[in-house]
């Protein structure tokens, strides 16, 4: 099997291609229970995709603000965000630190 990169774009591989966009983006006014419903069922999808972490991946480094990418919507996506950002601090401040002794 060639490289993605050589098959071409990771997107061409999505399994989510095949499935109705609706199912991964929020209509306007979306009651409650008929969201988590449906970003489960987008979530199910993402499961079984070949190219769900170069999808999150790309969502993380968009950022993408909607829908489900990579298994993660968009909530998802901030927490993990904001975690990674935390942790490049703490690690740029480690570095920074004078060693002990």
């Amino acid at each position: 099997m060639p490289a993605r990169d050589e098959a071409g774009p990771w997107h061409s591989e999505a399994v989510c291609r095949r499935d109705e966009a609706g199912l991964f983006f929020a209509p306007s006014k979306e009651p409650t229970a008929a969201r988590l419903a449906r970003e489960e069922a987008a979530k199910r999808v993402c499961a079984r995709c070949p190219v769900m972490v170069e999808c999150r991946e790309h969502a993380l480094l968009q950022p993408e603000p909607y829908g489900v990418w990579g298994g993660l919507t968009a909530a998802e996506r901030r927490v993990v965000l904001t975690r990674r950002r935390r942790r490049e601090t703490e690690l740029a401040r480690a570095a920074h630190m004078p060693a002990a002794g």
